[in-house]
């Protein structure tokens, strides 16, 4: 094997580590937030995690980008993606209160295919019929899991799905950031954006925090950041179609968190819509990964 091969192999590695790392912080995160909605808020541990989050993003940002990493071009496009993350996050969160983590997650995981939604109907962008294909194979593990019409539907099993539609809006709206902007730029003013936002609301919110929960709320916010960082630099040294698949480890993190907390067991239709959502993702991704390469 030439120097060449082994040391791209090396990156490989290295993105796949930080990835499958980075998943895990993120379903940690997931599983502080949703112990904290016994006591608080979405929107104030929101507001709580991005404050303490904020001078971290900043250090890690000045560390891998430098100064230039600070300066925003177009900073209103950055205020207009953290009204689209507070709104994604505060519903995600109000859905840790009345669903099980497991199943929280497996819901969001439509979000790619209403990027491809979103892409072809109002950015007139062509999208093939496998395309197509795996976007409605992904809609039908929603349908699996939520069961309309059944006992188990509640309307609560329509926040996750609102949260990814949304969250495929926040990653859409990325081409509104200037592109001389890096991703440390982004993230940043992601989380400026988001604790300026839900500062202008949480006061009719607030309640006292129990000193007890302080760690809590550092945790997520170290756990959110640590994750969203190895997350962001595993996409720089990896394939996207090596490292995006890794994504949906976080069901796996979801489902151990969620039994080992509230003893949360998600039934068997649950895991076949989860599979069914997945294997659309895997799909989806490994092919616009092969028209990105012919």
């Amino acid at each position: 094997m030439s120097n060449t091969a082994s040391g791209a192999q090396g990156f490989y590695t290295q993105g796949i580590l930080l990835m499958c790392v980075g998943v895990a912080c993120l379903s940690a995160n997931d599983a502080i937030a949703k112990t904290l909605t016994a006591g608080y808020s979405p929107l104030q541990i929101l507001f709580l995690r991005n404050v303490i989050a904020l001078p971290i993003t900043i250090v890690i940002a000045l560390f891998m980008g430098g100064p230039s990493a600070l300066r925003s071009h177009r900073p209103v496009a950055h205020l207009l993606r953290g009204a689209l993350w507070v709104g994604a996050t505060m519903m995600f969160f109000t859905s840790f209160i009345y669903l099980a983590l497991a199943e929280a997650t497996a819901l969001i995981f439509v979000a790619p295919f209403f990027i491809t939604l979103i892409s072809a109907v109002f950015l007139a962008e062509e999208v093939g019929w496998r395309r197509w294909l795996a976007v409605l194979a992904g809609f039908l593990g929603v349908l699996v899991i939520i069961r309309p019409g059944g006992a188990a539907f509640q309307l609560i099993h329509l926040l996750p799905v609102a949260t990814a539609l949304v969250y495929a809006l926040l990653m859409l709206s990325a081409r509104w950031v200037d592109p001389r902007e890096s991703v440390w730029t982004l993230l940043v003013y992601l989380t400026g954006a988001g604790a300026l936002l839900s500062a202008l609301i949480v006061p009719f919110v607030w309640v006292p925090v129990r000193l007890g929960d302080l760690w809590l709320f550092a945790g997520i916010a170290l756990f959110g950041t640590a994750g969203m960082t190895m997350m962001t630099q595993a996409f720089r040294l990896a394939p996207a179609v090596v490292v995006a698949p890794l994504d949906y480890t976080a069901l796996l993190w979801a489902t151990l968190f969620g039994w080992l907390i509230w003893r949360e067991s998600p039934d068997a239709m649950t895991f076949l819509g989860a599979a069914i959502i997945i294997a659309s993702g895997v799909f989806t991704i490994l092919r616009e990964q092969r028209q990105a390469g012919s």
